[in-house]
């Protein structure tokens, strides 16, 4: 199967996977020739990539980061959770929290108990799944990168939890905030954007008076935009008095943030972002965190269409591990022409480099 971003889906293709919703549902199934009124349907829900059929990738497979199983059950328990606090009131906030606190404790294992059984955490988690709502999807994705990084990092069984926990509460806050802000279309004014900041406290304060969270899950909240030069919010706290986990999250949060189709932004290449992430390395984010997550994830996930520095264009069909900027291409074109097939191994051809990918904003 071929990765392909929805906006270059060509009429008539077929899909090869299909497209849920945060319920399972199946909105498009695999099989389905996509007409352009499908397409225009995708694009306008937001699905930034889609599996295809292709006579070149009917080989390569697409192993599912966590199961499908895992991925509904945790956007249902984020949905269900966010949705009760949002319309608790003030004093039974907490009663809530610790309600659900169980639900999130075997959420988390479970994601990291299938974690643990996967090599190459892919760096592109939402493109078979159309969600309600970006803070569920956000909660999620932002919880599998931190707990990949967190075993990377080789955390204690302990840590994870709490770090995990983290992860998947670090936006509560924003379950204060009006949806017309946080959905709204094109930049926020400046009077908005000091709203947006007050989750971070508002989710420390909901989830510190937690009696079955540690306080460190409240910290998690409290912390993620901090940035270690003090630039960050809400309290402007500089490297030291960061925690390990408010630096590893907020690696995470960013890294999901900027590669997710937003009502404000397109996309970035997972490359692109990794970039980002280094250029704030020292300044902004923890460097050792930054190149521990570079280690943890598959910039170019199977299937992905790519073009070469030398002008060939094929398709990721394998990756090498420990160098994930440089996969095995299956080459298919070259010159302008299609050619027979043929798989090179950028491991052994340092000379060639990955220059553009088939997605919203780079296609061929």
């Amino acid at each position: 199967m071929r990765l392909v971003g929805t906006k270059n889906i060509k009429e008539g293709a077929i899909l090869a996977k299909p497209i849920l919703n945060n319920h399972g549902k199946v909105l498009v199934n695999s099989g389905v020739r996509l007409e352009q009124r499908i397409i225009k349907r995708l694009l306008d829900f937001g699905v930034s990539y889609v599996y295809l059929e292709d006579k070149h990738t009917q080989d390569i497979k697409v192993k599912d980061i966590i199961s499908e199983q895992v991925k509904i059950e945790a956007m249902q328990t984020i949905e269900k959770s966010f949705d009760m606090i949002k319309s608790a009131d003030s004093t039974n906030i907490s009663m809530v929290m610790e309600k659900n606190t169980p639900a999130f404790k075997k959420l988390v294992g479970k994601v990291l108990s299938e974690l643990k059984n996967y090599e190459g955490l892919s760096s592109i988690m939402s493109d078979v799944y159309l969600y309600d709502n970006y803070i569920f999807s956000h909660s999620l994705n932002v919880t599998i990168y931190t707990l990949a990084l967190g075993l990377e990092l080789k955390l204690s069984p302990k840590q994870m939890e709490i770090l995990g926990l983290g992860a998947i509460l670090h936006d509560i806050g924003k379950t204060t905030i009006p949806l017309e802000i946080l959905t709204k279309p094109g930049k926020l004014t400046a009077e908005e954007f000091e709203i947006i900041k007050n989750h971070a406290e508002a989710g420390f304060e909901i989830l510190r008076k937690v009696e079955s969270l540690p306080l460190l899950v409240a910290h998690c909240a409290y912390q993620h935009h901090e940035r270690l030069n003090g630039s960050g919010y809400p309290r402007g706290l500089g490297e030291e008095d960061i925690h390990l986990f408010g630096k590893i999250i907020a690696v995470a949060d960013v890294f999901d943030a900027i590669t997710s189709n937003r009502v404000y932004h397109d996309a970035l290449l997972p490359h692109e972002a990794l970039e980002i992430l280094y250029t704030g390395s020292n300044r902004l984010y923890d460097a050792t965190i930054v190149e521990a997550f570079r280690r943890s994830i598959v910039l170019y996930p199977n299937g992905l269409s790519v073009k070469l520095s030398n002008g060939d264009k094929g398709i990721v069909c394998k990756q090498n591990k420990g160098m994930n900027e440089r996969p095995i291409i299956r080459i298919v074109e070259s010159q302008g022409r299609e050619i027979p097939p043929f798989d090179l191994d950028l491991k052994e051809h340092l000379s060639i480099v990955i220059t553009e990918c088939d997605t919203i904003q780079h296609p061929f």
